[in-house]
C-alpha cells in the first residue's frame, strides 16, 4: 500500500495553524469474493492520530455504511459482501478524522476511489446468434459466406479475461473461420445443392485467448445453398402413349407430360417444343407455369375413320442457362409421344355448313325447293332421318321428308310479307337418336310481278296561263311494290290520242317522265282544270300497268313563272311564302276575327240590360232648371227638347219600367204631318197609349218610324225585277274604260260559254252604268 501525505490546514481562528498529513493503503477489491468474513480493503491514518484515541475516523459516499464500512478508532475499511466489476467498477467515497470528545473536524475531508479488480468471470456471447447465411452451390473455396462476433464483459484491459477467439466445432470441411474476425468462408469446393441444401455449423467463441481455463461460448449458423442452373431438363421415359377420343374440342387438353429439372425456381423452367413431323400442325405444347408440365393442345379435328394415330417427338429445354455450366453439356432432352384416337359415337354429318334455297312467292303447296344430305361416318353407318326444328318455323311454311331430305312448302310464300325464311333442319341417327345435327337453310322467296305501278306521290300540277307551246310543267314518277331482279323500269304514256294540249314524254335516265304543254294560250276563265290520264307500264313478267289521272289547274303566274293564283276570282295568293307561313298568317287572322266577335257580343250584351237592373232608375232623372217663364203662352222661352230623354231619342228601345207588350211595341217613326194617313196613324198610337193600363203614372216620350206610300220614284229594290233567259251583248263595257276591264271579260267569256244572264249580273250593270 502507498501513503497518501496532505497538505496543512487551519483548525480555528487564534489557534497556531499546524501541519498534518493523511496517510492510507491504495485501495483494490476483487470482485466476487466468496469468504466468510469481511474483505479486508485498506486503512485511512492521519499524522495528527498518535495512538491515544483521540482521533476519529468518518467514511461517506458511495456505498459507505451498505457495502463498504471502517472502523472509527482504527481506520480500517471492510468490504461487506460481494462485489461485480461488471455491475459497477468502482465506487467514490470521501473520508473525514475529527476529535472523538468535541467532533470537530482535525483535517478536511479527502475523496479517495475503490476500484473493483476484474477477474474472469464472463464467457464470450453471440448476441445476433443463431445466424442465417446461403452461399451459391458449386462455389469455391474461400467464398465468403457470413461473419459472427462475440462479445465479452470482462474487463479488456486487465489481462486476457476479455480476448476472445473463433473456432468450429461443427461443420467441417465444408466451411472455414478465421479465428480472429469470425469470417466463415467455404472450404470445399463443388458443393451440390441437389446433393446436400441446408449445413448447420457451430461456431465456438473463447475467451483467455483460447488457453485453458479461458471461458467459451458457442452459436449456430444455418447455411443454406442457393441453387444454380446446373442440370438440364430429363424426361422420366422416351415414349409416352396417349389416348385422345375422335369427339375431343378444338382446343381442349388432350395429355401431359413433364420434363423433370433438379433445379428449382426459375433455373426449373422448362420450355416444351413440337419438333416437326407427321402430327401435320394437328397438335401443340404450352407450358403449366405452376408444374412445370407440358400440356399437349388439340389444333385440329380428330377423325378416327380417317386416322388412328399420330406420333411426334417432343423436346424440353431450360428458358435461362448460366453460361458458366454450359461445359456440363446441352440443357434439353426429347422424348416421343405416341397419340392413339380412339373411335367414338359421333351425329351426323352435313354434306354442307348451311344451305341456300329460291323459290318464287306464290309457288303451287306441295313444290319442292331442294334437299339437303347428312351421313352418319362411324364404321356402323347408321341411317339418318331428317326434321325441320318448329321454333324455326312457327307457321309451318315448309315440310321435310324424313328419310330423304327434300324440303317442300306447305303455305304460300308472299315475299311482300317474308322476303326470306330461314329454318333450321335436324338431322338424328336411327340407332342413336340422342346423336343430332343441325344445318341453317335459307329460303329467299323471289318475287313475281303482281302488282301494278303507281304514281310515286299526289302530284300538285298547274300550268301557267302564259306557258309557252313545249314547255315542261311537271316531273313525275312512280312506284311498284314489286322488286324484280334487275331493278324497277316504267314506261309513261297518256291514252288520249286527241288530247292535243298536254302529253307526256320520257327520261329514261332515271325512270321519270315529264308533261309537256302541245299549245298556248290557257284560260282559267275559259276551262280552270284539265284531267290527264297517264298510263304507267312496269317491265315484269307479266307486264302490269295501271292508269292514273293528273290534275292540272290553270294559274296565273307572273313574268317569271311564279305562280300568283289558281282561282277565276283572281284572289292572289302571296308569292314568295311558304305552306307553312299562309297557314300561320290564317290562323293568326282568325284568332283576331274570334277576338272581335267576342268583343262586339260583350258591348251588346252590355247594351240589353234592363232599367231596373240599372243602378240608375228613369223616375230619378229630374232636370233642374232656374228660369222664369212667361205663363203658358210662352213656349220660345224653353226648349221642350231638353226634357226629352236622349236615349229614347237616339235608340229604339223598349221601356225598361214595364214587362213590353205586343200592343206597346213602338212603330216607326213618321216621315210627314201634313199627310193624312200619318195623322190616322199617330190618334190610333195616342189611343192605344191612353189605353194601356200598364202605363206609368208619369209621362213618358214614345217615338215611331213610318215610311208611308205612294213614293214618285218607286221602290229601287231589285226583289221584284223580272227574271227570265234574255240574250244581251256586253261588248260595249269594253268601251267604258280600263276600270271595266276586267267586268268586261267576265261577261264576254260568259256569253260565248253560256246564255243564261242572271238577275245578279243585270244589277251589277245597272249599278256600273249609274
Amino acid at each position: 500500500f502507498t501513503t497518501w501525505l496532505t497538505g496543512s490546514v487551519p483548525l480555528e481562528r487564534g489557534v497556531e495553524e499546524v501541519k498534518r498529513g493523511w496517510v492510507w493503503n491504495q485501495f483494490f477489491v476483487l470482485e466476487e469474493y466468496m469468504g466468510s468474513d469481511p474483505q479486508y480493503v485498506g486503512k485511512l491514518h492521519t499524522d495528527l492520530d498518535k495512538g491515544e484515541s483521540a482521533v476519529k475516523y468518518t467514511l461517506s459516499g458511495e456505498g459507505a455504511g451498505t457495502i463498504f464500512t471502517i472502523d472509527q478508532t482504527t481506520g480500517d475499511i471492510h468490504a461487506l459482501r460481494s462485489l461485480d466489476r461488471e455491475e459497477k467498477p468502482y465506487y467514490t467515497l470521501r473520508a473525514q478524522a475529527v476529535d472523538i470528545e468535541t467532533n470537530r473536524p482535525l483535517e478536511p475531508e479527502s475523496e479517495f476511489v475503490i476500484k473493483v479488480q476484474d477477474i474472469n468471470d464472463n464467457e464470450p456471447k453471440f448476441l445476433e446468434g443463431p445466424y442465417t447465411a446461403s452461399v451459391p452451390e458449386m462455389s469455391p473455396v474461400g467464398t465468403y459466406v457470413t461473419k459472427v462476433t462475440a462479445t465479452d464483459a470482462d474487463d479488456p484491459t486487465y489481462g486476457n479475461s476479455a480476448r476472445v477467439v473463433y473456432s468450429i466445432l461443427h461443420g467441417q470441411p465444408y466451411f472455414s473461420v478465421d479465428p480472429k474476425t469470425g469470417v466463415i468462408r467455404t472450404a470445399l469446393p463443388n458443393m451440390d445443392r441437389e446433393v446436400k441444401e441446408l449445413y448447420q455449423v457451430l461456431i465456438q467463441a473463447k475467451d483467455m485467448g483460447g488457453q485453458l481455463g479461458g471461458l467459451a461460448g458457442t452459436t449456430t449458423i444455418n447455411i443454406t445453398l442457393s441453387d444454380v442452373n446446373d442440370n438440364p431438363p430429363r424426361f422420366s421415359k422416351s415414349i409416352f402413349h396417349l389416348r385422345v377420343p375422335e369427339s375431343s374440342a378444338v382446343g381442349s387438353a388432350v395429355g401431359r407430360i413433364k420434363a423433370h429439372d433438379l433445379d428449382i425456381g426459375k433455373n426449373a423452367e422448362v420450355d416444351y417444343n413440337i419438333i416437326p413431323g407427321d402430327e401435320r400442325g394437328t397438335f401443340d405444347i404450352t407450358t403449366n407455369e405452376h408444374n412445370q408440365e407440358g400440356i399437349i393442345i388439340l389444333r385440329r379435328p380428330l377423325d378416327y375413320e380417317t386416322r388412328k394415330a399420330y406420333t411426334f417427338k417432343v423436346e424440353a429445354s431450360n428458358a435461362h442457362l448460366d453460361p458458366r455450366f454450359h461445359s456440363f453439356g446441352p440443357y434439353k432432352d426429347t422424348a416421343t409421344v405416341k397419340i392413339n384416337i380412339l373411335d367414338v359415337d359421333e351425329p351426323p354429318v352435313f354434306s354442307k355448313p348451311s344451305y341456300t334455297m329460291d323459290i318464287h312467292e306464290d309457288t303451287q303447296l306441295g313444290t319442292t325447293i331442294g334437299a339437303v344430305t347428312a351421313q352418319d361416318l362411324d364404321a356402323g353407318s347408321s341411317p339418318v332421318r331428317y326434321s325441320i326444328d318448329w321454333k324455326s318455323d312457327l307457321d309451318s311454311f315448309f315440310d321435310i321428308d324424313p328419310v330423304t331430305g327434300t324440303i317442300s312448302i306447305s303455305e304460300l310464300l308472299d315475299r311482300e310479307s317474308i322476303a326470306q325464311h330461314n329454318i333450321t333442319v335436324v338431322a338424328t341417327k336411327v340407332n342413336n337418336p340422342v346423336l343430332t345435327s343441325r344445318v341453317s337453310v335459307t329460303v329467299h322467296v323471289l318475287d313475281v310481278n303482281e302488282f301494278p305501278p303507281e304514281l310515286a306521290i299526289p302530284y300538285e300540277t298547274f300550268v301557267c296561263e302564259s306557258a309557252k307551246v313545249g314547255q315542261v310543267i311537271q316531273i313525275i314518277s312512280a312506284k311498284d311494290q314489286d322488286l324484280p331482279m334487275t331493278g324497277q323500269k316504267f314506261s309513261f304514256k297518256s291514252p288520249q290520242e286527241g288530247l292535243k294540249i298536254l302529253t307526256i314524254f320520257f327520261l329514261n335516265l332515271d325512270n321519270t317522265a315529264g308533261v309537256v304543254t302541245l299549245r298556248k294560250g290557257f284560260r282559267r276563265r275559259t276551262q280552270e282544270i284539265y284531267h290527264l290520264p297517264v298510263v304507267i307500264e312496269d317491265s315484269g313478267l307479266p307486264v302490269k300497268n295501271s292508269t292514273s289521272t293528273l290534275t292540272i289547274r290553270v294559274c296565273a303566274c307572273d313574268s317569271d313563272g311564279a305562280l300568283l293564283t289558281c282561282n277565276a276570282e283572281a284572289i292572289f295568293l302571296p308569292v314568295g311564302l311558304s305552306t307553312g307561313a299562309l297557314i300561320a298568317i290564317l290562323l293568326c287572322i282568325v284568332i283576331l276575327l274570334v277576338i272581335v266577335v267576342l268583343y262586339v257580343g260583350v258591348r251588346r250584351q252590355k247594351k240589353k240590360e234592363t232599367l231596373m237592373t240599372s243602378k240608375e232608375d228613369i223616375r230619378d232623372n229630374v232636370i233642374h232648371y232656374d228660369d222664369e217663364g212667361g205663363g203658358e203662352e210662352d213656349t220660345h222661352a224653353f226648349d221642350m227638347g231638353t226634357l226629352r230623354n236622349p236615349k229614347a231619342i237616339k235608340e229604339n228601345l223598349f221601356r225598361r219600367d214595364v214587362k213590353p207588350e205586343a200592343g206597346a211595341i213602338p212603330r216607326p217613326a213618321i216621315a210627314s204631318q201634313d199627310s193624312a194617313d200619318i195623322q190616322n196613324f199617330i190618334c190610333q198610337r195616342l189611343q192605344e197609349h191612353d189605353g194601356d193600363t200598364s202605363a206609368p203614372p208619369y209621362d213618358s216620350l214614345a217615338t215611331y218610324a213610318y215610311e208611308g206610300e205612294g213614293s214618285v220614284a218607286e221602290s229601287l229594290s231589285s226583289i221584284e225585277s223580272l227574271t227570265g233567259e234574255t240574250e244581251e251583248d256586253y261588248d260595249y263595257l269594253n268601251e267604258w274604260g280600263p276600270r271595266f276591264k276586267t267586268l268586261a271579260g267576265i261577261f264576254g267569256e260568259r256569253s260565248e260559254s253560256q246564255t243564261d244572264i242572271t238577275s245578279t249580273t243585270s244589277t251589277t250593270t245597272t249599278e256600273n252604268k249609274h
